[in-house]
């Protein structure tokens, strides 16, 4: 058994496990200097930590699995995959966020918990979107203009079901992790500047049609936060001096005033950032982004190190899911990008969005695993 063990972790990618093994405990460090709201059972620090050990287990048996084998079954993981979605835009819990907005995006538990089901969608994404580039791969079609508009039909699916949820953060999320698979798998770049150009198109139609009054007013008001400090500037610039008062080595864990006030809201979650940077200050908030950015070298590296597409696929998905939702919940609260709900990874709570975001290191681990060249005979395309 401790042979076994131990060839287990000789395989695997242990710089990648000391990493998240290091953010983990950073991560609880500071939820648990974050004091918990009134009437909830459970603290931020206690369901991260539960989070964390039921991610960390499953994490260890994906990555026993071979993902070619996964990728058998992409057709169940879709099927489950817009079950949860439906159910949630069927029987979904809405949650109001700090400037009123409501999101219809969980799912309710017993014992008072809740489920965000569009975090665990991102990882069937991963294996359904990584087959869907695989399959086209092995038969020479990656590069047909039809099979190319079907790839981006496959990732309007769930954008436009969590869109229709109201939760545009997490829509974003999953536009990034197209364009960062389909980049990896190497469709033309002319497929991409088409693209931007519709984008660019569509910007002024989904501007007066598709945004919310909401939407429209925090692309208008995160640049200068202070022209409305009491409505939806009020979080970016709280944070923002939560963040700045914090100097070089911060007011210290569990004796930053504003953080012990909870003067941000939902600091616990979207602005994890500023807690880190007035209790830690500079040092704490580049301790973050250093870690985070060791993560993404190494599942960057993974990706470049795997035998087949649908493994570089895999990785490529995640390390776009890591590297946008760093970039723009840091951007929110650096006040670079309008307050959009994302959360930063493996730092802000949330046990729905923690467990599957160590889901996501499973299938890396289970690419770095089971490269072999040998272990290509195990997997044929599913189609």
């Amino acid at each position: 058994m401790q042979r076994r063990l131990l060839n287990y972790f000789k395989k695997s990618d242990q710089i990648l496990w000391g990493t998240i093994l290091m953010i983990t405990a950073y991560g609880l460090l500071l939820l648990k200097t974050v004091p918990t709201e009134e009437g909830r059972r459970l603290s931020y620090f206690a369901v991260q930590l539960l989070a964390a050990v039921t991610g960390y287990f499953f994490a260890l048996l994906l990555s026993l699995i071979d993902y070619r084998q996964l990728a058998h079954f992409w057709y169940v993981v879709a099927a489950l995959c817009l079950f949860l979605m439906l159910l949630t835009q069927l029987k979904g819990q809405t949650v109001t966020g700090a400037d009123g907005v409501a999101a219809k995006a969980w799912i309710s538990l017993p014992g008072g918990l809740t489920f965000q089901p569009s975090e665990l969608v991102k990882i069937g994404f991963l294996i359904t979107f990584g087959n869907h580039l695989f399959v086209l791969k092995e038969k020479g079609l990656l590069t047909s203009p039809l099979h190319v508009i079907l790839l981006a039909a496959h990732a309007m699916i769930p954008i436009m079901l969590v869109h229709l949820q109201h939760d545009d953060g997490t829509a974003i999320i999953f536009f990034c992790m197209f364009l960062f698979m389909a980049f990896g798998a190497g469709i033309q770049l002319r497929y991409f500047a088409i693209l931007a150009g519709l984008v660019v198109i569509a910007f002024p139609i989904a501007w007066t049609s598709v945004l919310d009054v909401y939407q429209r007013k925090r692309f208008l008001i995160f640049l200068h936060p202070e022209t409305d400090p009491l409505g939806y500037g009020l979080q970016q610039l709280r944070g923002k001096i939560s963040i700045g008062s914090g100097g070089f080595f911060g007011k210290g864990l569990f004796q930053a005033p504003r953080v012990n006030s909870g003067l941000v809201p939902i600091q616990q979650s979207d602005f994890v950032f500023s807690v880190a940077g007035e209790s830690l200050g500079f040092v704490g908030c580049m301790a973050v982004i250093v870690l985070l950015a060791l993560l993404l070298t190494r599942i960057l590296k993974d990706a470049g190190y795997s035998t087949d597409l649908l493994g570089s696929s895999i990785c490529m998905g995640y390390f776009g899911m890591i590297f946008s939702q760093m970039i723009f919940n840091l951007g929110m609260c650096l006040n670079l990008f309008p307050v959009m709900g994302v959360t930063l990874p493996f730092f802000s709570a949330g046990g729905s969005s923690s467990s599957c975001l160590y889901f996501g290191i499973g299938l890396v681990q289970s690419v770095v695993i089971h490269r072999r060249s040998s272990d290509r005979l195990l997997y044929t395309p599913a189609n």
